[in-house]
Parts: structure tokens; sequence; C-alpha cells
């Protein structure tokens, strides 16, 4: 989809369709007093008969007013008083859902004169411009018959002429975001036999060589066992396909700059290994790579955006199936940094791949690392499936997050991690045990984490109620937390 900005009178602009805003009470804001007038008040007898009221997100399409050079308009409610960021959302949800049925391929949005809580130009035209390009993702690479390719493809925003340099800007982030979440939902909605490690291994080469100031290396099996890799290893040991540490390089800053690091969990199937999961529902254990299809969404998103940063993104590639070779409860294995992690859970596998690559990361001294992962069940039961997961050993480098998250509506909620916690990953036979009882999981398995990132400011997003859609016809990834990740390295890039 196509994004513009227009300052031209919307009224004058010859378009499919034009999209006014009608406030409750049938209030019309400056878009519908200018249609009104240029109708001739033809506008206002249609409110009078009552078939729109203004509640938000109700729509009622118009064709042929008089005097106006679009062919329809569509009125969408939009309450009263100041909109949350929900409610734009919704809002725009429902002007995508009439104009996708409709014959014309362009549009013309006067909405930014709605007024968002904390939301100025930017903020607003961002908003509806990713929200309109989530609306109008499709995955349909594996269906014989594709969807009708009558579709939307170009959408223009209007905005008064001191408005157009902000809106510009909010469509240049909008447009790389939402190419960076497209991204991140193609890889995580990939089947597990086609998307493996080595298969994201490509994926990684294929974005280094469109790149220059990208480099890409890919440590195999044997390179992780040189390195000391003993938890990484372990997760995969089970599964015919081999293992991968991916290792994303972007020079876009000085070249003495220290970067920032994403690190993300990319267990392409996890069947919990030999703690084997319930069947009901296992199909949607190819979505446990999506901290990695984040990382990859992000950095896509960077690239086209070319920040002036340097960034190292980690992305820890294994499948976890069980097998005459796999990983039993109970075995101890010895992680890159030498501590030992006695397994009591062979599916509390992705803190084991990340702890190895946490360590790695060291190498490149970080300013700051943040790992992205799908890691307990137990996020959802704390917070459901409207923000992520957050802890981290560094309050500015939380608040940052916290901050781009709030910007970016891709929210976090920070969860604590005190040493009382701690106690609960104690082992008698090992440095850790990679569980801790089913008290806080989400915490513990952030305690766990914190023990390999000692030596640089970390945090962690636990991602597994916010990285897909869960059951029914709906299911799928998200994109999330792109928006939030690329807003954080924006703010970096700023300051």
């Amino acid at each position: 989809m196509e994004f513009l900005v227009k300052t031209t009178r919307p009224e004058t602009l010859k378009t499919a369709t034009l999209v006014v805003a009608i406030g409750e009470g049938r209030k019309q804001g400056d878009a519908a007093k200018a249609v009104d007038t240029a109708s001739g008040g033809a506008l206002s007898a249609i409110l009078k008969r009552g078939d729109i009221a203004g509640k938000p997100g109700q729509t009622l399409l118009l064709h042929d007013l008089p005097g106006l050079k679009a062919e329809r308009v569509l009125l969408v409610g939009a309450g009263k008083g100041d909109l949350s960021d929900r409610q734009l959302r919704k809002l725009v949800t429902s002007v995508y859902g009439v104009l996708r049925n409709l014959g014309g391929s362009d549009a013309l949005l006067t909405l930014n004169e709605l007024r968002v809580k904390g939301r100025d130009t930017y903020g607003k035209i961002r908003l509806i411009a990713e929200t309109l390009a989530d609306c109008s993702y499709q995955f349909e690479r594996f269906k014989s018959q594709k969807s009708d390719p009558r579709a939307l493809k170009k959408v223009s925003l209007a905005v008064a002429k001191a408005e157009q340099a902000e809106a510009e800007r909010a469509l240049q982030h909008a447009r790389a975001i939402a190419s960076g979440m497209a991204f991140t939902k193609d890889l995580g909605n990939l089947p597990p036999n086609l998307c493996h490690p080595s298969y994201l291994a490509e994926e990684a080469r294929a974005l280094g060589k469109a790149h220059k100031n990208l480099k890409v290396e890919i440590l195999d099996e044997k390179k992780l066992k040189e390195l000391g890799a003993g938890a990484f290893l372990a997760v995969a040991q089970g599964s015919e396909q081999p293992p991968r540490l991916i290792v994303m390089h972007y020079q876009g800053g000085k070249k003495d700059d220290k970067p920032f690091a994403l690190v993300g969990k990319g267990i392409t199937f996890d069947t919990g290994g030999i703690s084997i999961k319930p069947a009901a529902g296992m199909d949607e254990m190819k979505y446990d790579m999506c901290g990695a299809a984040s990382v990859f969404g992000t950095l896509k998103a960077v690239l086209e955006l070319q920040l002036p940063i340097n960034l190292v993104c980690l992305l820890a590639c294994a499948e976890n199936m069980p097998s005459g070779r796999a990983t039993r409860p109970g075995d101890i294995v010895t992680t890159m940094s030498g501590q030992t992690v006695e397994i009591l859970n062979t599916d509390a596998e992705g803190r084991l791949v990340l702890c190895d690559t946490l360590t790695y990361a060291e190498r490149f001294k970080p300013q700051a690392v943040i790992d992205i992962a799908t890691l307990t069940g137990a996020c959802i039961v704390a917070l459901g499936s409207n923000v992520s997961g957050l802890m981290g050993n560094n309050d500015a480098l939380v608040k940052q997050i916290l901050k781009a998250g709030e910007s970016a509506d891709d929210r976090a909620w920070q969860l604590p991690l005190h040493d009382e916690y701690q106690e609960q990953l104690d082992s008698p036979f090992a440095d850790i045990a990679n569980i801790g009882g089913p008290k806080a999981g989400t915490i513990t398995a952030g305690c766990f984490l914190s023990r390999f990132a000692k030596n640089y400011h970390w945090a962690h997003l636990d991602v597994a109620g916010t990285a897909w859609i869960s059951g029914g016809k709906d299911k799928g990834a998200s994109g999330r937390p792109v928006p939030l990740l690329t807003q954080y390295l924006l703010d970096r890039a700023k300051a």
C-alpha cells in the first residue's frame, strides 16, 4: 500500500473515496463542513436523517455527493472528546473494512483533524498509516486461490501545509516499520518444515547481500562447539535440523561507536522436547521463533531508514524435538560462560539458547542489549496479550524501552527482578536450574537470563502473549514488538 501526504483542500481533490470524520451528535469537523459547503448542504441533510450518530467506528458510505470530485464519501464516527490510541486504531480499522470492499483503488483520509490524547500530527499520521498497513497484510503464499486483486493501493492523508514536514517524516517511519512488521509476520507465518534454522540463515545472507553496510556471519554447530555453547547445543541435539547462531552487524554510525544489540529467540519449532507439550494447539509452536523474526523486522526497518547507529543482531536458532539423542530432564550442561545448568524441564529451552547468545554478545562491547523471546506461558497469564513483559538490570534502559512502547503504541510492563526470585533457581547439583518452579515463571526466567548479562546494560522482553494471535481463522504473527524496538532505536539515533 502506498501512502502520500496531501495539502490540497480535500473537497477539491479527485479520489475514489473521501473519508471524513463525524463527531458524536452528528457534529461536523472542518473537513465535514468543507464537504457540506461544497455540496450545497447535502451532507447536513443526510446527517439530519440520523443514519449515523457519530459513535466511534460507525460508518456510512455516500455516493455522488454534488459539488465534489470524490466518487464516494465515507463518513466515520469519531465519538466525542479526545480519542485514545486504541480508539483511533479501531476507527481506522473500521474505515479499512469498508474501503477494502469497494471498487476504488485509492482513498483520501482527513483524519488528522481528530484529537488524540498525547499525539501531535506526527504521532497521529504514523499510527494511522501503521494501522492501515497492518490491516492490509495478507499471507497467501501457500493458497492456490489468492484474494481478489482489486484492493486499496494508495492512501493519501490530508494535512495543513504547516504540518506537511512532520506528516512526511511520520510516513517515512511508518513505511519502514510496516515493512519490518510484514517481514516479521511472513517469517512467523511460514510453516516449520520450511522455516528452520538454516532457512533463517539464508534469509540473513540475502539481507546482507542487499545492503553494503550489513555484515552477516553464520555460526554453525562446529563453531558453537568450539565456543563451548553447551546449553545452546543441548536444545538442538534432538533434532535433525542443525542449530545456527546468526550474527548481523549493521554499521550506520561512526566506526568506533559502541553498538546496540538485539538478541532474538529463534526456536523454529518447539515440541517441548522430552518434556513434550500437549498436542492441542502445538501447531502454533512454529511461532516460537517470533523473537528472532522481530529482530529481523526491526533490522529491516533500520536498514530502510539508514539510522546513524551501529547495531548487532544475534539470532539464536534451533529446533526443539524429542528423539533418542534429545536432552533429558536431569541432564547438566556447561554454558559458554562456564556456568553449569541442570535441565529440569526440556520445554524451558528458550533461555538455554539465549544464555549462550547473551554471553557471545559481550564481545561486541554493546551500549545496551535487549533480548526478545516468546519465553513463558506465565507471561500470558500475568499480562494477557496486550502488553509485553519487561525486565532488566538498568533502570535507565528499562525506562527508555517503556517510553518507546508508549510512543509506538506497542507497550511493555515492567516486572521485578528481586534477589528472592533468584533463589528459586537453586540446584543441588549445578550452578543453576533452568526452571524455578510454578510460581512467578516469567520472573524466574528473567532471573535465569540475568545471570548471563552482568557485564552490560540488559533488558528482556517476554513477547509470548503479543508476538502472535492465537487460535481460529485469524491466527497469525502480529509483527510485534517491531514498532517498540524501532522506536527505541529511533530515540537512540535522535539522542
